[in-house]
C-alpha cells in the first residue's frame, strides 16, 4: 500500500466521538433518560409523519369526492343526444360559476366567468380534457387547487366536465393538525423524559443505598449482609455479589491479621535471643572470642528470622504451592530442642526410630511446623516434654507430649482456632497462634496436626507428614 496515504484509525474515522463522549450524561439515570427520550422521539416522528400523511390523503380523497359530485350535477345540464353538445339552462346557474369547464372533445364550450383562457386553472383543465377519461390533478398556482375530469357520454356525442376546488381550507386543516400533533409530541416527550428520570431515580435509589452500606460495612468489617432482605431479582443478584465481595474483603483482612500475628509469634524467639546477647555483651567488657561468639549467635538468630519470614510469606501466597524437599527429622528435632528457652525444671527428650528418618518437606518448613508444638508443650509441661518420631506406612509421625494439666474438654473444639486460649490468665505469654499455624503449614505440605484427647496425663499433639 502506498505510504503516502495515512492509515485510517478509529480515531480518524470518528472525529466527533470524543465530543459525543464529553456531551453524554455522566450518570446512569441521565443516560437511561436520554435513551428513552431518543427512542420516544423516533417513535413520535414516525407516528406523526404517518398520521399526517394519512390525514392529507383523506382530505384529498374528500376533495375528489366533492369534485365528482359537482361534476355529476353539472352533467345533468348537458345534452349529448343531439347533433351537437348543448348546455341546458339550469335552475341554479351557480354550478357553472364555481370553477366548471365543459368540453366537447377538445373544444371548450363553457368556462367559469372569473377565469381566462390563459389562466393556470384553464390550462390545467385543458390538459385533463385532452386525457379523455376520469382523472384528477393538483395545481399549485396561483392558489392550491384540485381539478377532476368526468366524461359524459351520449348516444351521438361525448362531453367532458372538469371541476376545480380550492384546497386552501383543506391544507389549513392539515397544517393545523400537524401543528397540534407536534405540540402533543413535545408534551409527550417532556413527560416521557421526566417520568423516565423519576422512575430510574426511584429504581436506582436502593442501589445507591446498598453502595453506601457496602462501603460502610467494608470499612468496619461488619457482619451485616444484603442477602437477608427481600429484594427484586436484579437487586438480589447485586446484593449477592456485594456479599461475596464483603466476605472476600473480610477474609483478606483476617488473613493479613493472621499473617501479622504469626510473624510476630514466630519472630519473638530469635528477637529475644538477639536482645539477650546484646544485653550480655554490654554488661561488661568482653574478649574478642566472646564478642565473636555473640556475633555468631546474633547472625544465627537473624538467619532464623529471615527463614521464618520466607517460609510464612511463601505459604501465605495463595498462588504459591509448597515446594517439595527432604528434611532429616531427628537432627532438626535436636536442633529445635537445643534452641528452646526451657524452664530449669522442664527437660525435652527426643526419641526416634532410626537416624535416617526423613520427611518429604523442606527443613525450614519442618522447623516452622514443629516449633509451635514444642513451645506449647514446654509452656504447659510440669517436668518433661517427650518428642517421638517414627515411620508409618503412609509417611512419618512426630508426637509431642507433655505432662502438664492437659487441654480442658470444653476447649478442644476451639484448640486450633487463631487467637483462642484455654486460660488467658494463666501467666503464659502465648497468643493462641502457634497451634493454628502448625496445622496450616502441615496441611500446605500434605500433612496434618491433630490432638489426642485420650492421652493422660498432659497433652499430646501428633504431626503426620509425607515420607522423604
Amino acid at each position: 500500500m502506498n505510504s503516502r496515504f495515512p492509515r485510517l484509525t478509529s480515531r480518524s474515522r470518528s472525529p466527533l466521538f470524543p465530543l459525543f463522549s464529553r456531551l453524554a450524561p455522566r450518570t446512569l439515570r441521565g443516560r437511561l433518560s436520554l435513551v428513552a427520550l431518543t427512542t420516544a422521539t423516533l417513535l413520535m416522528v414516525i407516528l406523526t409523519v404517518a398520521f399526517n400523511t394519512v390525514i392529507r390523503h383523506r382530505l384529498q380523497h374528500q376533495a375528489d369526492d366533492e369534485l365528482r359530485t359537482r361534476a355529476a350535477a353539472v352533467a345533468t345540464t348537458i345534452d349529448t343526444g343531439g347533433p351537437t353538445v348543448r348546455v341546458l339552462e339550469a335552475s341554479d346557474d351557480r354550478l357553472l360559476d364555481t370553477n366548471v369547464w365543459i368540453y366537447t372533445g377538445t373544444r371548450l364550450l363553457e368556462q367559469p366567468p372569473s377565469t381566462t383562457a390563459d389562466s393556470t386553472l384553464a390550462r390545467a383543465a385543458d390538459r385533463l380534457a385532452r386525457q379523455h377519461g376520469a382523472h384528477c390533478l393538483t395545481s399549485a398556482e396561483p392558489a392550491p387547487a384540485r381539478l377532476c375530469s368526468m366524461p359524459v357520454s351520449g348516444t351521438r356525442n361525448t362531453a367532458t366536465v372538469v371541476t376545480a376546488l380550492d384546497l386552501t381550507p383543506y391544507q389549513s386543516s392539515a397544517d393545523t393538525l400537524l401543528l397540534a400533533s407536534l405540540c402533543l409530541d413535545a408534551v409527550m416527550l417532556a413527560c416521557t423524559y421526566l417520568l423516565t428520570r423519576l422512575a430510574v431515580g426511584r429504581a436506582l435509589r436502593p442501589v445507591g443505598t446498598m453502595t453506601d452500606q457496602a462501603t460502610q460495612w467494608s470499612a468496619v468489617t461488619s457482619e451485616e449482609r444484603f442477602g437477608a432482605v427481600h429484594r427484586p431479582a436484579e437487586l438480589a443478584r447485586l446484593g449477592g455479589s456485594l456479599d461475596a465481595l464483603l466476605d472476600r474483603i473480610r477474609a483478606v483482612l483476617r488473613h493479613e491479621q493472621q499473617l501479622t500475628g504469626e510473624l510476630s509469634h514466630e519472630l519473638r524467639t530469635p528477637l529475644s535471643r538477639i536482645i539477650a546477647e546484646l544485653d550480655w555483651w554490654q554488661a561488661r567488657p568482653r574478649s574478642a572470642a566472646e564478642t565473636e561468639a555473640a556475633h555468631e549467635v546474633i547472625a544465627d538468630a537473624a538467619r532464623s528470622m529471615r527463614t521464618i519470614c520466607d517460609t510464612l510469606l511463601d505459604d501465605a501466597r495463595e498462588t504459591t504451592t509448597t515446594a517439595p524437599g527432604t528434611a532429616e527429622i531427628l537432627p532438626t528435632l535436636h536442633r529445635l530442642a537445643t534452641g528452646l528457652e526451657t524452664p530449669g525444671a522442664v527437660t525435652v527428650d527426643v526419641r526416634g526410630e532410626g537416624a535416617a528418618l526423613k520427611a518429604g518437606v523442606q527443613t525450614a518448613l519442618l522447623e516452622r511446623i514443629v516449633s509451635p508444638l514444642l513451645a506449647n508443650a514446654v509452656r504447659h509441661a510440669t517436668s518433661h516434654v517427650t518428642v517421638t518420631a517414627r515411620r508409618e506406612p503412609d509417611g512419618v509421625r512426630i508426637d509431642v507430649a507433655d505432662d502438664g494439666r492437659g487441654v480442658p474438654e470444653s476447649f478442644t473444639a476451639q484448640l486450633f482456632q487463631p487467637g483462642r486460649r484455654a486460660d488467658p490468665g494463666d501467666g503464659h505469654g502465648g497468643a493462641g497462634l502457634g497451634l493454628p499455624l502448625a496445622r496450616r503449614l502441615a496441611r500446605s505440605a500434605g500433612g496434618e496436626v491433630t490432638y489426642d484427647p485420650g492421652h493422660k496425663p498432659g497433652a499430646r499433639f501428633t504431626l503426620r507428614l509425607p515420607a522423604g
